[in-house]
């Protein structure tokens, strides 16, 4: 019996390791495709599991690093959009 309690809270805490991973390499995919904007919706939610969950300290300075990134990929094109017009 203790066993099987053991066995359910592993299963529980390693599904609660996934989301945060799936949600990173569906931003990735995102970004590589050039949708910025949806990419950093996806990093930003996945940063909010990670903060949730309290694993993944491998993933959390990626995701720190790539939400820096297309912050200031969006500005530049913003603003390059506005020097054009």
């Amino acid at each position: 019996m203790l066993s099987l309690v053991l066995l359910l809270a592993r299963l529980y805490i390693i599904q609660k390791e996934k989301i945060p991973t799936e949600l990173f390499v569906i931003a990735l995919k995102d970004e590589n495709e050039g949708h910025f904007e949806e990419a950093l919706v996806r990093y930003e939610s996945a940063m909010n599991e990670i903060k949730k969950v309290g694993f993944h300290s491998i993933l959390k300075p990626k995701i720190i690093q790539k939400l820096r990134l297309l912050h200031t990929i969006i500005e530049y094109k913003k603003s390059f959009v506005f020097v054009r017009q």
